[in-house]
């Protein structure tokens, strides 16, 4: 039999448990100083309760400088409030250039979610029932962040990236999705997009991490991502699709990691 470690080596061993989640921490508050962006303070997959009084929206709430919610639940009511997946709904907030908001909880239902009609910021901000799409980006040229929260039963996509330039995720959860980001297959007018995200968990089910258009230039950087609950990896990280300007459906150009497209390895991807 075995005899237990001693005692002076099971201490060793939690102090080194214990500094390595501390460089963990001190590592994920390192990239966020970097980026000049503040994390929220609960973790990703922690579905927060809402504060005060629900509030109705039976019209779009526009957002130019900074919102905070103060963690109130928004919910869609009259045109606001079908619950449907119909497209060119209106979103419960419409952000203007520069804008942020944060701390705020959307109900069900939910509408189009939250539009940015150039570059944002969404920090903390979760949906408790994706509608048609959790926020969807828009503007040429512009840079768009997402850093923390998280959203949930997005029967199609949780993030629809329309516009042009660079969609940064981080720190943030999707749950029971259909896809987690897509660059806009077959808009009008296309861009090349650049998304990346980062110390995001993905939890089944789910069928796609990120969609991008290979023939637009598109690019998808995928960094310290935890997929929950697909052992059978169903779940494609990095979708490749040709889009196209014309409304058809795009067709598939492959998926996985390519060093030019689909930028991660092996090791980017956690699965538990």
């Amino acid at each position: 039999m075995a005899l237990p470690a001693p005692r002076t080596k099971q201490l060793n061993r939690n102090r080194k448990r214990a500094m390595a989640g501390l460089l963990g921490a001190v590592a994920l508050t390192t990239g966020a100083v970097t980026t000049g962006l503040t994390l929220p303070t609960a973790s990703a997959a922690t579905w927060p309760t809402p504060s005060g009084t629900p509030q109705a929206v039976t019209k779009t709430i526009p957002v130019s400088g900074s919102m905070d919610g103060g963690m109130k639940r928004y919910y869609g009511s009259g045109d606001l409030g079908s619950g449907g997946q119909n497209e060119d709904q209106d979103p419960l907030f419409k952000l203007s250039d520069g804008a942020t908001l944060k701390n705020v909880i959307l109900g069900a239902p939910a509408a189009d979610g939250v539009h940015c009609e150039g570059s944002c910021t969404l920090q903390n901000v979760w949906w408790e029932d994706v509608g048609e799409d959790a926020a969807t980006f828009r503007g040429s040229g512009k840079t768009f962040n997402v850093i923390g929260g998280g959203a949930r039963k997005a029967a199609d996509k949780i993030f629809q990236f329309n516009g042009g330039g660079t969609l940064n995720i981080s720190n943030f959860a999707g749950q029971d999705f259909g896809t987690f980001v897509r660059s806009c297959g077959n808009c009008s007018t296309q861009y090349k997009r650049t998304i990346n995200v980062s110390n995001t968990e993905l939890t089944a089910p789910g069928k796609v991490g990120g969609g991008i258009n290979t023939n637009y230039g598109d690019s998808l950087t995928l960094r310290s991502i935890t997929i929950v609950g697909d052992s059978s990896k169903k779940i494609v990280p990095c979708q490749k699709y040709i889009g196209n300007n014309t409304g058809a459906e795009p067709s598939k150009n492959g998926s996985g990691p390519d060093g030019t497209y689909c930028k991660y390895s092996t090791s980017d991807i956690t699965y538990r």
